[in-house]
């Protein structure tokens, strides 16, 4: 158990976490729909105008391509469509259908989050935030299916959590033991955000940074970051876990930007 647990039990400051209300999340798909729109009418070649738009049947085409929803209003509620499409295309790749096995829906009574395996006998690194005081707990595997979980150890001051499924031979993912973490570098992540689940996403890193109620240093990244994706795991271009996502963050220089904690950390505090 983290000794910093009990001085600093509330150490995320909660405007780090992105939250929509339903009329932000009407602007953003409207802002989706004049993007998509404006960039008919600039083609040259663009035939009449159909009653059911392109940028719908795209967005439909893609939510079925990924089998994440089923219902059609739901998959309108989406605020971005672009991530969607950047998964599908991810998606493709071998190593990436491979390493989605091993990503985990968190679920609680009343949220879900991410985690990821680590070990083939059911180790799953999470964020502290995304099981701190939930009654039950459940990880579900894409293929594997549902598992009860045991919380093992919890790392309040640097919001990770680890916690233990009864399974062998799982899909896992591999920590870095010597990650590189610079500036520029691309990676990619796997998670669940919105209402979404496995939906893999990539980016590139900003730099470390210091936050007012850390001690240690986090990560800033240029990604497509939402609520459900704490706990992701990010790969660097190895496939190798070098952070875990918690949160977003507005940052004055860069705009609104992901947070990941390095897996360093994790080391740090877990040996």
């Amino acid at each position: 158990m983290d000794n910093h647990e009990h001085k600093k039990r509330n150490i995320i400051d909660e405007d780090l976490f992105e939250e929509f209300d339903d009329e932000e999340l009407y602007e953003l798909v409207q802002e989706e729909r004049r993007k998509a729109l404006a960039k008919e009418k600039e083609e040259k070649d663009t035939p009449p105008k159909r009653p059911f738009p392109k940028w719908a049947f795209w967005l439909i085409a893609i939510a079925m391509f990924i089998n994440v929803f089923a219902l059609i209003p739901q998959t309108f509620s989406i605020p971005a469509i672009d991530f969607l499409i950047t998964s599908a295309k991810l998606s493709i790749n071998e190593d990436i259908r491979k390493y989605k096995e091993a990503v985990v829906v968190i679920e609680s009574e009343n949220s879900k989050g991410t985690g990821f395996a680590f070990t083939e006998d059911g180790f799953i690194l999470t964020n502290y935030h995304v099981i701190e005081d939930k009654n039950s707990l459940a990880a579900a595997f894409s293929e594997e299916g549902l598992f009860e979980v045991e919380v093992i150890d919890t790392y309040p001051s640097i919001d990770l959590a680890v916690l233990k499924v009864d399974g062998e031979n799982l899909p896992h993912l591999t920590l870095s033991e010597d990650p590189s973490i610079e500036e520029d570098d691309a990676i990619r992540f796997i998670g669940n955000p919105l209402r979404f689940n496995g939906i893999a996403n990539e980016g590139n890193i900003i730099g470390y940074t210091a936050l007012s109620d850390w001690e240690e240093e986090v990560v800033m990244i240029e990604a497509p970051v939402y609520r459900g994706n704490s706990g992701s795991p990010i790969l660097n271009e190895d496939g190798e876990v070098i952070g875990v996502i918690f949160a977003t963050i507005n940052s004055d220089a860069h705009g609104k930007v992901g947070l990941f904690v390095p897996i360093d950390l994790f080391y740090n505090y877990h040996s």
